[in-house]
């Protein structure tokens, strides 16, 4: 009887243990946001943009109670901008819980995190991949503008320069740079004379050919990534006939891999995000104070757009009786979210663009372009 007794008072310990330790977990669980980016490697300064702004985000909303007192959670998984390790990553991300995601920094690996996220639709909305074909399937949005829509709106500044030639500088086995090239040269006014240069991958390491093929056209569109950008503006800084570089996102993190005071000409970008702008102010004021500013970019700023997009969303359709806290499943986060997208939904107070943005029918994100200029002409 004794034994007996014992036996129960044990269970009834060992119970009441699991009842505290459940209470205790249940007040630590989150809604769960992934995100793979790359955290090492030539594209580190966007994937770590992505990472500190996101968490930024996460931080605030979570000290301001979260979404109707559920806290968020964001595990960042690094891709080191590489296809290959996004299988992996994905699954590690499925392991932990995540319920939805901001996809991935880079678009060759968001293709493929694209393809894994579709049989599990889950949601996710990336910050800075722009290829229109990560937006293929209808649970990916885009916060950046995709290449076609780079390209289109470059095209149409240009239009309005009043040039009658142009040289144009890109990259030929990328999708980013081929994509927004030929966008771009199908909405330039026909008057205008295009002289093109490109390279590939493997000839990336020396532009004297191409320099020397646009040393005469006084504007010259790169829609190439900043590491390209700089070799090119460090081996063409002597010719004088070239006045003025323009490129797309891609030329933001420039400042990281050259003094812009050693080139005379001017730089300038199309972007949805300015750090002087009124609306970002605020935004970049917090973030430098937490991380500096090597990282700051607009990558960065469009991850922070992400998930205050994505809460607004969740609020909204909480409001409108869904429910949404830790329990609920991926695919069902997933439907939820893109009925509210789908649906109309206006995400106000963003640090990109104007600080308005909404999305297409088809799920491209529509938002003003701004044209940045990193620096004036000193020649």
């Amino acid at each position: 009887m004794k034994k007996l007794l014992a036996l129960l008072l044990a269970v009834l310990m060992i119970a009441g243990t699991c009842v505290a330790f459940s209470s205790c977990k249940k007040g630590d669980e989150t809604i769960k946001i992934g995100l793979s980016g790359p955290l090492t490697g030539g594209a580190a300064v966007y994937g770590l943009g992505v990472a500190n702004a996101a968490q930024m985000a996460v931080d605030e909303i979570n000290a301001k109670g979260g979404i109707n007192g559920i806290k968020l959670e964001l595990k960042v998984m690094d891709d080191a901008n590489d296809a290959t390790k996004i299988a992996n990553n994905y699954a590690a991300l499925v392991d932990w819980g995540m319920q939805l995601s901001l996809g991935c920094v880079t678009t060759q690996p968001a293709l493929e995190f694209k393809a894994l996220s579709k049989t599990d639709n889950i949601f996710f909305m990336t910050p800075s991949a722009s290829a229109d074909a990560v937006r293929a399937e209808s649970n990916g949005y885009q916060m950046c503008f995709a290449d076609k829509k780079q390209g289109v709106a470059a095209a149409n500044y240009v239009n309005g320069l009043g040039l009658t030639k142009i040289g144009v500088f890109y990259q030929s086995d990328i999708d980013y740079s081929q994509g927004i090239f030929t966008e771009f040269k199908a909405n330039l006014n026909d008057t205008i004379t295009v002289v093109e240069a490109s390279f590939t991958n493997q000839t990336k390491s020396d532009f004297t050919q191409q320099v020397s093929t646009l040393k005469d056209c006084e504007f010259i569109f790169m829609p190439i990534y900043y590491a390209e950008a700089a070799l090119f503006m460090t081996q063409a800084k002597s010719e004088t006939g070239i006045k003025t570089y323009y490129g797309c996102d891609g030329l933001d993190g420039l400042e990281s891999e050259l003094d812009l005071s050693t080139i005379p000409q001017a730089i300038t970008m199309l972007t949805h995000f300015k750090s002087d702008a009124a609306n970002a102010k605020t935004f970049v004021a917090n973030y430098t104070a937490k991380y500096g500013t090597d990282t700051l970019n607009q990558f960065g700023a469009s991850a922070y757009d992400c998930i205050y997009a994505i809460v607004g969303a969740l609020e909204a359709a909480i409001k409108a009786g869904k429910t949404v806290d830790a329990s609920t499943s991926a695919a069902d986060m997933c439907k939820i979210l893109k009925e509210q997208i789908d649906g109309g939904y206006t995400y106000s107070g963003a640090v990109t663009g104007t600080g308005e943005v909404k999305w297409t029918t088809d799920g491209f994100v529509n938002k003003e372009a701004l044209v940045h200029v990193l620096k004036e002409a000193s020649n």
